[in-house]
């Protein structure tokens, strides 16, 4: 059976621009409007960094010593993410 969580991100398209060890980093569809961003997620604990330059937005769940490492994973990847970013709200998706 899906998570609560599960449930509300499959409600959404929520394409994966990184896996990184137990974290999924992606963004969905529909956040189009906003500024760049991305979206961590492991079990039930989520997180949501805006990209350039990187600063956390809110937290759902991780303590704040693993907090920690997701911002440092979503700042080792920035270029990463921001070129995932624009290749797919630039192709229209």
């Amino acid at each position: 059976m899906a998570t609560y969580f599960e449930s509300w991100q499959n409600q959404f398209v929520s394409p994966t621009v990184l896996q990184s060890g137990r974290y999924r980093l992606f963004f969905f569809s529909s956040d189009r409007g906003e500024p760049a961003h991305v979206h961590v997620a492991r079990e039930r604990k989520s997180a949501k960094f805006w990209l350039a330059p990187v600063r956390l937005e809110y937290n759902l769940g991780f303590p704040p010593t693993e907090l920690n490492t997701v911002a440092a994973i979503v700042r080792g990847h920035e270029a990463q993410l921001l070129q995932a970013w624009d290749d797919y709200f630039k192709s229209g998706n």
